[in-house]
Parts: structure tokens; C-alpha cells; sequence
């Protein structure tokens, strides 16, 4: 008749590889089996290494790794792959039920003595066995708390990471409604003050051109009236992006090339020549640059140098595109106009996104001029 005496679960570090912590798990039961069952007694060693072996299955198996590392328990003092075997049931099963049977079982073969056949009633009495039931209960119940803990943690921890995401979910709607909202109060500036100031523009130029006899300022008005309509539908088609507030992606303007080149130049409202000898299949984002730098060079000629006239001359030198704008000396005044002089910074910004560099000052004439270089594929 054998006493089966108490055993340590050992506790595992957190990041330990599950395979690795599955052997390390094998080789602790087979130590336990070498120091508690004796050797000569071939069932017991059996049992012992059968109940070893099984917790290689206890994650995906564990009701029948448990099962199986029992008849070690009952048979002999190594109770360690019984117990880790237990522990892992509790930390994934939820049946609270078969929690309790199988640590009742475990309970029962801990306190009655192997084989069953030698016991006797008288020896149920006494204190000494009353301590080894408590014992025995304890024991058995230790790693279900325990299972039951880790459960209960990883379970909380899978809750807060879904609150987590959800919080960061609503942040990002609140963020995107935000935005909406300043679109479309946007959207709302720009129809009700831009649009109709502009739309004006484009009446008053259209009664000048029909009621002047004058051929120059026919001209002039018939420029101001084109270019205030072809303004009017850009922003028309940035008031209908800005009320998409994002839902869909869409360019904010047309986006030109060097095919609208001749006509921006024609259309610039003052006597500018284009030279170029750009060779096709230039990269879109070097085009819309150059569009770009050549149309805000021609706007600041017509603003800040009234009469002067303007020679555009695009090359292509060594693999790298070159504009250059150059103005004369103005014939009259500038206007007054508001400006926010952000053109010359966002082309210098543009090209520094493309590898090259923008640079501008006033000629030795009077004049001025503006320089882009740009790689010809442009910088990733």
C-alpha cells in the first residue's frame, strides 16, 4: 500500500515557444516518473510513460491528455503530468461542471491507496487521514483556480484589446466627421463667396466685350471672360470633391500636360512665346509640374509686371528637364492684388518632391525669371 505525497506545478515564464514549453513540460513528468515510480513494477512505469507522452496532446486534446495521465496517478507518486494535464483543461475549458469531476477524481485517487483492494474501512478513520483528504482536495483544485485565473486574464486581455480598437475606431470617426464638416463648410465659402465673385467677373468682362468699340479692350475682356468660366468649372469640380468629404478618391483638378502647355500660354492674356523641345513620354508628375510652374510664373507676370512680355523655353539636357520663364521689364504699374505669396514656396516644394529645384530673381533688364530643373522620371 503506497501514500501518494504532495507535488510543485511549476510555473512557466511568459514567450516560452509552445513546443518547447510542451517538451520542457515531458521531460519535467518523465524526472518525476524516475524519482517516484519504481522501476521493477512494469505497469507503473507504463502508466508513467504513457501519462508523460500524453501532454504533448493537452492543447489540442486536453480532456483526453487528462484522461490518460489518471491511471499514473492512481498507480504510483508521479502526479505531475495528472496535475499539469489538469491545469490545462481549467485554462481552456468553461465547463465548470467537468472542471469540478475531474478534481474530484483526482481528489479521490490521491486520498484512497493503491490497490483498492487492500483498503480497509477502519483506515478512513482518524485525523491523520482527515489532513490527507484536505490535502488531497487542495491539491486537486490548485491548478483548476489556477487554469481558471489564466483563462479569465487572457479572456480580458482579448476584451480591452477589443475596446482598444474600438475607441481608436471612434477616434477615427470623429476625426473623419470633423473633417467632413470642414469640407463642406468649405465647399459652402467657396460656392457662396468664390463662385459668385468670380461669376460677376465673368458677366461685367462679357458686357465690356459687347459694349466696347475698342479692338484692345474687346480682347482683353474676351480673356477675362474665358479664363474667369475655365476658373468658374475648377471650382466647381473642388466644390464636388470637397462635398464627397473623402468617400471616394478623386483628383482635385483636372490634372493637365504638356499638350495644354501651348494653350496656357495662349490664354495667359499678355504676349508670351513658348519654346520647347521636351520629348514625349515624360512622367505625369514631372508634366503637372511643369504645367504648374510655367502657369504660376505666367499668373505673377501678368500681376506683378503689366505690358511685359514673356518667353517660355522648355529643354531636356542630360536627362533632366529644364523650364525657364523670363519676363521683361514691366510698361505700367502693378495693380494692388491680394496675394499670400504661397505660389513660389509650393513650386519649390513640388519640385523638391520630384529630386530638383526651383530658383527665381529679377534679370539685369528689369525683368524676371524663373528656373525649374527637374530628373526627367522625377525622385521616387
Amino acid at each position: 500500500m503506497t501514500r501518494r505525497g504532495a507535488t510543485r506545478n511549476g510555473l512557466t515564464r511568459r514567450g516560452v515557444p509552445a513546443v518547447l514549453l510542451d517538451v520542457l513540460l515531458v521531460l519535467v513528468a518523465l524526472a518525476d516518473t524516475w524519482a517516484n515510480v519504481d522501476l521493477g513494477q512494469q505497469p507503473a512505469v507504463s502508466c508513467a510513460l504513457l501519462g508523460s507522452f500524453a501532454l504533448l496532446l493537452r492543447r489540442r486534446l486536453p480532456l483526453t491528455t487528462f484522461l490518460l495521465t489518471v491511471p499514473t496517478a492512481m498507480v504510483s507518486d508521479a502526479v505531475f503530468a495528472t496535475l499539469a494535464a489538469l491545469y490545462t483543461l481549467a485554462s481552456l475549458s468553461r465547463h465548470r461542471v467537468l472542471l469540478a469531476c475531474c478534481a474530484l477524481t483526482y481528489a479521490i485517487i490521491d486520498f484512497l491507496p493503491w490497490p483498492w483492494s487492500t483498503l480497509r474501512a477502519n483506515e478512513l478513520s482518524g485525523t491523520h487521514n482527515v489532513v490527507h483528504l484536505i490535502y488531497a482536495v487542495a491539491t486537486a483544485a490548485a491548478p483548476v483556480f489556477l487554469g481558471q485565473l489564466v483563462q479569465a486574464r487572457r479572456e480580458l486581455s482579448l476584451r480591452l484589446t477589443e475596446i482598444t480598437e474600438a475607441r481608436e475606431h471612434e477616434r477615427l470617426l470623429t476625426a473623419q466627421g470633423v473633417l467632413a464638416r470642414e469640407r463642406a463648410q468649405l465647399a459652402r465659402e467657396m460656392h457662396d463667396v468664390v463662385s459668385h465673385q468670380v461669376s460677376l467677373i465673368a458677366v461685367q468682362a462679357g458686357a465690356l466685350q459687347v459694349s466696347s468699340q475698342d479692338p484692345e479692350a474687346k480682347r482683353g475682356a474676351a480673356a477675362i471672360r474665358r479664363l474667369s468660366v475655365q476658373t468658374l468649372d475648377e471650382l466647381r469640380h473642388m466644390v464636388s470633391v470637397l462635398r464627397a468629404s473623402g468617400s471616394r478618391p478623386t483628383e482635385l483638378t483636372p490634372q493637365p500636360s504638356l499638350a495644354d502647355l501651348q494653350r496656357l500660354v495662349d490664354g495667359s492674356g499678355m504676349e508670351a512665346e513658348l519654346k520647347t523641345d521636351l520629348p514625349e513620354g515624360l512622367s505625369p508628375p514631372v508634366q503637372r509640374a511643369v504645367y504648374r510652374t510655367v502657369q504660376e510664373a505666367l499668373t505673377n507676370v501678368r500681376k506683378h509686371a503689366p505690358g511685359a512680355t514673356a518667353t517660355v523655353r522648355l529643354h531636356h539636357v542630360n536627362g533632366r528637364v529644364e523650364v525657364t520663364v523670363t519676363n521683361t521689364a514691366p510698361t505700367r504699374p502693378p495693380l494692388p492684388l491680394p496675394g499670400a505669396h504661397h505660389g513660389l514656396l509650393g513650386l519649390r516644394q513640388r519640385a523638391e518632391l520630384l529630386g530638383g529645384t526651383v530658383t527665381a530673381g529679377p534679370t539685369p533688364d528689369g525683368g524676371y525669371e524663373l528656373h525649374l530643373e527637374l530628373p526627367r522620371e522625377g525622385a521616387g
